[in-house]
C-alpha cells in the first residue's frame, strides 16, 4: 500500500498548471532539481508514467489526469482542514472563500458582505477578484465555495443560482457626436471607435455578437485592461466604451463624461452564483449563499433563466 504526501500532491498540481518542472519550482520557491525528484519518487509509488516529458515541458499522461482530479480534491479537503482547525483556536466558527467579478465589486457586493459580517462576526470570508471567465473553472477544480460571474459565459458543470443584474450603458466624451443623446441604442454606436478591454474577452465576444447581429463589425480603437484606464482613452475623446452603469456612474462624473443608458433589451445583464455540482456547501458557505440570495431576492429580473439546480435547494 502505497501513501503520497500533501507536499507532494501539491508540487504535482503546480507543475501540471505550469506546464514545466522549472516554472512549478520557480512558482513554489524550490530547485528544479528538488521538484523533479518529488515526480519521480510519485511515479516509483504508484508504479506508472504521471508526466509528458518534452523539449516544450510536460503534460500529465491518462494516469496523470486521474491523479490530478484526485490531487486537487484532496488539497482543497486539506486546506479546508487546516484552516478550519487554525480558525477554531483563533475562535473564527467558519471560513468562506468567494470569487467574484470587478463589475459585482464595484456595484453591490460590499454593502451585501457587510450585513453578512454583521449578522456573522465569527464567520471569515475571503474574496478574491476574477474574471467572469474563470470563476466557473475555479469553483470546478475546489479553488472557492462560491463564485459571481456574468451569465452569458460558459458556466460548465457549476450549478448556477440567479443573483443580481445591472445595465450597461454608453461612456463617451462631452464632446463626442453622441454626447446630449437622453438613451441609445446599441446599433446607434457602431459607426464609432470603440475601447475594448483585452482581458475581459468574454465582453468583447458579447459585443461583436450583438454587432454581428446588425450586420456590422466593432472597430476597436484599443484594448485596455482596467476601467480606469478606458476613463482615461475616452476623455481624450478616443473611443466610447460599453460598460456597466452601476459600476462605473461615480467614476464617470469624476472625469466629467457622459453616461448614455442603452436601450436595447439585452443592456439588462444578469450576475449567477456558482457552486460546485453535486457537493454540498460547509455551513458557513450555506449561510453566505443563503444570505446573497435573500438580498438579491428584491431586485432578480422575472427574465432571468435558471441553470443547473443544486441539491437541496430551490432557484427562483
Amino acid at each position: 500500500m502505497w501513501s503520497i504526501d500533501p507536499t507532494s500532491l501539491y508540487l504535482f498540481i503546480a507543475v501540471c498548471e505550469t506546464g514545466s518542472i522549472a516554472r512549478a519550482g520557480e512558482r513554489e520557491l524550490l530547485s528544479a532539481a528538488a521538484v523533479s525528484k518529488r515526480m519521480v519518487e510519485i511515479e516509483r509509488k504508484i508504479g506508472a508514467p504521471l508526466l509528458l516529458r518534452s523539449q516544450r515541458g510536460v503534460t500529465p499522461t491518462s494516469a496523470g489526469q486521474v491523479l490530478l482530479r484526485h490531487a486537487r480534491s484532496i488539497m482543497v479537503d486539506y486546506r479546508k482542514l487546516q484552516s478550519e482547525l487554525s480558525e477554531h483556536a483563533q475562535g473564527v466558527k467558519g471560513h468562506v472563500r468567494l470569487l467574484s467579478n470587478v463589475s459585482a465589486i464595484m456595484e453591490f457586493l460590499p454593502a451585501d458582505l457587510t450585513s453578512f459580517l454583521e449578522s456573522h462576526p465569527n464567520i471569515q470570508v475571503d474574496l478574491e477578484e476574477h474574471f467572469s471567465s474563470d470563476i466557473p473553472r475555479k469553483i470546478e477544480e475546489g479553488n472557492a465555495d462560491i463564485g459571481i460571474c456574468r451569465d452569458f459565459v460558459p458556466t460548465g458543470n457549476t450549478c448556477v443560482t440567479p443573483y443580481r443584474y445591472d445595465h450597461f450603458a454608453i461612456v463617451v466624451n462631452k464632446a463626442h457626436p453622441l454626447a446630449g443623446k437622453q438613451s441609445l441604442l446599441f446599433e446607434q454606436t457602431l459607426d464609432y471607435p470603440q475601447i475594448g478591454f483585452s482581458m475581459q474577452t468574454s465582453m468583447n465576444t458579447l459585443m461583436s455578437h450583438i454587432a454581428g447581429r446588425q450586420g456590422k463589425t466593432l472597430t476597436y480603437r484599443t484594448h485596455v485592461s482596467s476601467f480606469d484606464a478606458a476613463y482615461r482613452l475616452i476623455e481624450a475623446n478616443l473611443g466610447i466604451a460599453a460598460l456597466p452603469r452601476e459600476a462605473v456612474e461615480r467614476y464617470v462624473r469624476l472625469y466629467d463624461l457622459e453616461l448614455i443608458p442603452l436601450e436595447d433589451p439585452w443592456a439588462q445583464r444578469n450576475f449567477v452564483l456558482c457552486t460546485r455540482a453535486n457537493e454540498a456547501l460547509s455551513g458557513s458557505a450555506q449561510k453566505l449563499f443563503d444570505h446573497l440570495q435573500a438580498q438579491a431576492a428584491r431586485t432578480l429580473p422575472t427574465s432571468v433563466e435558471t441553470g443547473k439546480k443544486r441539491p437541496g435547494h430551490n432557484q427562483t
